[in-house]
C-alpha cells in the first residue's frame, strides 16, 4: 500500500491536474455504487464497534481501515477534486498511521530500555541486599564482641572494686616483712620455751627418781627396823625362860 501511494504521491505533489482520472460511471453502475454504499456502512459499523472494543489500541485499526476506505473511495471518486481530497486524505492517515507506528516503536524501544534498566536496578538491589546481609552478619558479630567485652569490663570493675579494699602491694610488703619479724620472734620464744620445757621435764624426772630412791630406802628402813623389833622380843622372851 505504501508503494502505491508513493507511485501516486508524485503526481499529486507536482499538479492536482496531472491526477489520474478515476474511471467514468455510467448508468449501468448505479445499482454497483449503491451496493459499494451499503459495504461502506456495513464498514462503518465494524469500525464503531472495534473502537468500542479497541481502548488501548491507539486507534490504529481505524486508522487503517480509514486508510482503506479512502483509497476505496478514491477509486470510485467521480471528479478529479473529490479524488485529490481522498488522495490528501490517505497521505494524512498514512502519516498518521507511521506517526503511530514510530511512536509505538519508540515506546517499545524506551520499553525495552526500561526493562535493562530496571534488571540493572534488580541487580543493584540484590547486591545491595546480599552486602546488607553481609554487614548485618558483621554487626552480629560486632555485637558479640562488644558484649563480651562489656562483660569482661564489668567483671575487672567488679574486680578493682575487690582490690581496692585491700592494700596496696608496697604496704602488703610492709606488713608481710613485720609478720616476718613476728614470726622470727615467736619462733625464737617457742625455742626458748621448748628448751626451758625439756630442762624442767629432766628436773622434775631427776626429782621423781630421787624421791622413788628415798622411798625405797624408807621403806627398808623400816624393815630393818621392825627385824630389829622382833630379834629383841625374841631375845627378851628367851631371857625370861
Amino acid at each position: 500500500m505504501t508503494s502505491v501511494l508513493s507511485t501516486m504521491a508524485g503526481p499529486a505533489t507536482c499538479s492536482p491536474v496531472l491526477l489520474p482520472p478515476p474511471p467514468s460511471r455510467g448508468r449501468g453502475h448505479a445499482g454497483a455504487r449503491r451496493g459499494e454504499d451499503g459495504a461502506a456502512k456495513g464498514d462503518d459499523e465494524v469500525i464503531r464497534k472495534r473502537l468500542l472494543i479497541d481502548g488501548d489500541g491507539a486507534g490504529d485499526d481505524r486508522r487503517i481501515n480509514l486508510l482503506v476506505k479512502s483509497f476505496i473511495k478514491w477509486c470510485n471518486s467521480g471528479s478529479q477534486e473529490e479524488g485529490y481530497s481522498q488522495y490528501q486524505r490517505m497521505l494524512s492517515t498514512l502519516s498518521q498511521c507511521e506517526f503511530s507506528m514510530g511512536k509505538t516503536l519508540l515506546v517499545y524501544d524506551m520499553n525495552l530500555r526500561e526493562m535493562e534498566n530496571y534488571e540493572k536496578i534488580y541487580k543493584d538491589i540484590e547486591n545491595s541486599i546480599a552486602a546488607a546481609h553481609e554487614k548485618i552478619s558483621e554487626c552480629k558479630k560486632q555485637i558479640l564482641q562488644a558484649k563480651r567485652i562489656r562483660k569482661n569490663r564489668q567483671e575487672y570493675d567488679a574486680l578493682a572494686k575487690v582490690i581496692q579494699h585491700h592494700p596496696d602491694r608496697h604496704e602488703t610488703l610492709k606488713q608481710l616483712e613485720a609478720l616476718g619479724k613476728e614470726l622470727q620472734h615467736l619462733s625464737h620464744i617457742k625455742e626458748n620455751v621448748e628448751d626451758k620445757l625439756e630442762l624442767r621435764r629432766k628436773q622434775f624426772h631427776v626429782l621423781l627418781s630421787t624421791i622413788h630412791e628415798l622411798q625405797q630406802t624408807l621403806e627398808n628402813d623400816e624393815k630393818l627396823s621392825e627385824a630389829e623389833e622382833s630379834q629383841e622380843t625374841q631375845m627378851e622372851t628367851e631371857t625370861k625362860q
